[in-house]
């Protein structure tokens, strides 16, 4: 995430980052569920409603890097090569990510400890799916977008479910690789031969129209 040039918006930052990582830390230590936002506050050395203002859920708060996720994947279709699909840019980019090490695209014995919080918490499988779906319309509307549809573009939203559908399930799976094997290398394998068929599935899919 990049650094906000004025004062008062890297003390934000910085302020939302420190209860980002208090909240983490107890998170890991002791359990999505078992842990209060007043517990957080306090340990942060921070107000109960100071929370509130930068993370309106609890939740927020373990999934604190959902919209710069969200933005990588705008960026990357708002700044596309126009002799390259929409597709096969967002193929190349989980490539990019992996290569580039992304903490996205994290497969280790700390992403470990995320992804299996996750498993263990229902509120967070809840927002987990939630991130999912409204990453799907962030999705969409940069898709047609791109290719100047409009954002109610079915086509546009049907490959966006499509494109989710496929990295959920590419995630999933190179995380259980690597909780069978303890091998990175395998686990990224795993995810980008799922994202690669997965995108030979939206091209066939996508055929006749500018987002293949």
């Amino acid at each position: 995430m990049s650094m906000p040039s004025d004062r008062r918006s890297r003390k934000r930052l910085a302020m939302r980052q420190s209860i980002s990582n208090t909240a983490t830390r107890l998170f890991l230590a002791r359990g999505f569920d078992r842990v209060t936002v007043d517990e957080i506050a306090a340990a942060a050395d921070v107000g109960r409603m100071t929370v509130f203002n930068y993370f309106p859920r609890k939740e927020d708060m373990f999934f604190d890097r959902d919209e710069e996720g969200r933005e990588i994947l705008r960026d990357a279709l708002r700044q596309r090569d126009p002799r390259v699909t929409p597709a096969e840019t967002l193929r190349l980019l989980a490539h990019q990510m992996v290569a580039e090490q992304s903490p996205y695209v994290e497969f280790s014995a700390a992403s470990q400890r995320f992804f299996a919080a996750i498993e263990g918490s229902e509120p967070l499988k809840a927002r987990a799916r939630a991130i999912r779906d409204e990453l799907a319309l962030v999705v969409a509307a940069a898709l047609s977008e791109c290719v100047g549809r409009e954002p109610t573009d079915p086509v546009a939203h049907l490959a966006a479910g499509l494109l989710l559908a496929t990295w959920n399930v590419a995630f999933i799976q190179a995380h259980r690789t690597f909780r069978q094997r303890r091998d990175t290398g395998e686990a990224q394998a795993v995810f980008l031969a799922i994202v690669d068929k997965g995108a030979a599935g939206l091209r066939a899919a996508m055929a006749g129209t500018p987002y293949a």
